[in-house]
């Protein structure tokens, strides 16, 4: 869930778990209660508090805080171009509060922050880990270190995005620290492993909750596609029954983690994926995960109604055999999607009943940096993803995948920023990106020739304009949150998966990022070395 706000506390809170009860939300707002907000010359304060409208939903009273003030008149030019400005935010490193809930190296994370206000960043992301916050015992929450970190975030001038992580932390690429699921999750799991996503052979993943106990009261009395777990498994065979085929199982034709997908029965051509019982089971397992989605989204809409703030959900950038006719790796991963069926707009329809923000990974991608073998395709796949979106007239918002500090990355970014370029008419280009949120700060990043260019991208990102706290300015103003419009039926959405005409991408920005001096250098050098060789 996402909240854009000027000077203000600012939540982009993905939500993934249905089991956290209504006090997480009430100890989440009383971080933004206890974070002081200092005065501003010329500007008032107005306080909102809003209740929790459901016992049933993550709700706390939200706190917002608004302070106005006198702007300034535009140039005509600048007014010109601010239709074309996408907000630039950076993610913290994932350690940024340790593992025992204390702020890491205090000194440093202010000093980092306030090189990022320097370069007109809009604001920046965290995740708040489960783990962390509810470590000891169920329903006890510390904010402690979270609380500090919000404070230096506001007193630097910045936006926030808080994301609700509820997964475990550590094992993928890049990743300089592990936090677990809270113990008091890993011991119920000691006596009941079905709660965590479980494969064919029996292998449990202890980084998540299946989604099949999101209604199970498991949990000192709360609820919470590797799909083989009792629970997913139970719900399988009652929905085969009443679909007429009670002899139906799930699949065990699919393969094992590292075979390609020609080589097993359920993917290669003309395989169980398009047979009766293979559509089948494809439907089924991304229904599940689309109603997990809307059922979240929700009562996040409950919990936060009236508050300024958008709701947003992350979509993974599955690219790897995007080319292949079965598109294993999506499918494998709950997104239904085939050259005949459209796997995303329907979540992007799911998205739009509660005024939804899609939120897309791997931008920065180019096809020809990637595997041909895993026929990849980065590229088509932000071009559908951003597409469907669009279709459904949503949001979209993107982040990149890997850490790059690259021009090309960069130029690769603002291409699917302003797919089809900028409008210098005072008018909204026809395709923008809502926000970006880049991966990630350190003193990578900031090493000097890096930095240059991330300044010169986010000023780029900003279409050549001085940073702008308002988004009114460009066209996407925060308004209190609307309940949640009426309940989408399943069949309803499923139409979404008609594929449609894609929105054209234009094959490269019109408003580049050019390259440094250090990278003529760069190319210089090599160009001598290789006369030696």
């Amino acid at each position: 869930m996402a909240s854009y706000l000027n000077s203000k506390f600012c939540r982009w809170i993905e939500k993934t778990r249905v089991h956290e009860g209504p006090q997480y939300w009430k100890e989440m707002h009383r971080v933004n209660e206890k974070v002081g907000l200092q005065q501003t010359k010329n500007a008032s304060i107005q306080q909102r508090h809003f209740s929790a409208l459901s016992s049933n939903a993550r709700a706390p009273r939200a706190l917002t805080t608004e302070i106005s003030v006198e702007e300034p008149t535009l140039p005509a030019e600048t007014e010109k171009m601010l239709p074309n400005y996408v907000p630039v935010f950076v993610m913290l490193p994932l350690d940024v509060i340790t593992l025992d809930n204390v702020l890491k190296n205090k000194d440093e994370i202010e000093s980092q922050l306030k090189r990022l206000k320097e370069a007109e960043v809009d604001g920046v992301m965290v995740d708040v880990w489960w783990g962390i916050v509810e470590s000891n015992c169920p329903k006890q929450y510390d904010w402690s270190g979270y609380r500090s970190l919000f404070q230096i975030v506001h007193e630097c001038g910045l936006k926030l995005q808080a994301i609700m992580s509820f997964h475990q932390c550590g094992g993928n690429i890049g990743d300089p620290v592990t936090i677990p699921l809270p113990q008091w999750i890993l011991d119920i799991g000691e006596s009941n492993p079905d709660i965590f996503y479980t494969n064919r052979s029996g292998t449990r993943n202890k980084e998540y909750l299946t989604i099949g106990v999101d209604h199970e009261p498991l949990f000192h009395g709360r609820t919470a596609i590797e799909c083989y777990d009792k629970y997913l498994e139970a719900e399988f065979k009652k929905d085969a029954e009443q679909a007429g085929h009670a002899e139906w199982e799930l699949p065990d034709d699919a393969g094992t983690y590292n075979d390609e997908p020609d080589s097993t029965p359920f993917f290669r051509r003309n395989g169980t994926y398009v047979t009766e019982k293979g559509k089948f089971f494809l439907t089924w397992y991304s229904n599940k995960l689309l109603i997990h989605g809307d059922q979240i989204l929700d009562k996040a809409n409950q919990a936060f109604l009236g508050c300024k703030m958008r709701l947003a959900a992350k979509v993974a950038g599955i690219h790897w055999w995007y080319k292949a006719e079965s598109h294993a790796a999506e499918l494998t991963s709950g997104y239904y999607n085939l050259k005949d069926r459209d796997g995303y707009r329907p979540i992007a329809r799911m998205l739009s009943r509660h005024y939804g923000i899609l939120n897309f990974t791997c931008i920065e991608m180019r096809n020809y940096e990637q595997s041909g073998r895993a026929k990849c395709a980065p590229e088509e796949l932000v071009q559908q993803v951003f597409s469907a979106g669009w279709r459904e007239d949503i949001d979209v918002a993107g982040e990149n995948a890997l850490p790059r500090y690259d021009v090309r990355a960069c130029n690769q970014i603002l291409k699917n920023a302003r797919p089809n370029g900028v409008n210098r008419n005072n008018e909204l280009p026809k395709l923008r990106m809502y926000a970006m949120t880049y991966l990630r700060l350190g003193a990578v990043l900031l090493q000097n020739k890096n930095f240059q260019i991330f300044k010169s991208f986010v000023r780029k990102m900003h279409a050549d304009l001085d940073y702008c706290p308002n988004p009114d300015k460009y066209f996407k103003p925060i308004v209190p949150l609307e309940r949640s419009k009426p309940d989408i039926s399943i069949e309803e959405i499923l139409k979404a998966t008609e594929p449609v005409e894609l929105y054209p991408f234009d094959p490269e920005t019109d408003m580049p990022v050019e390259d440094t001096i250090y990278g003529i250098l760069s190319t210089l050098i090599k160009k001598i070395t290789s006369l030696f060789k």
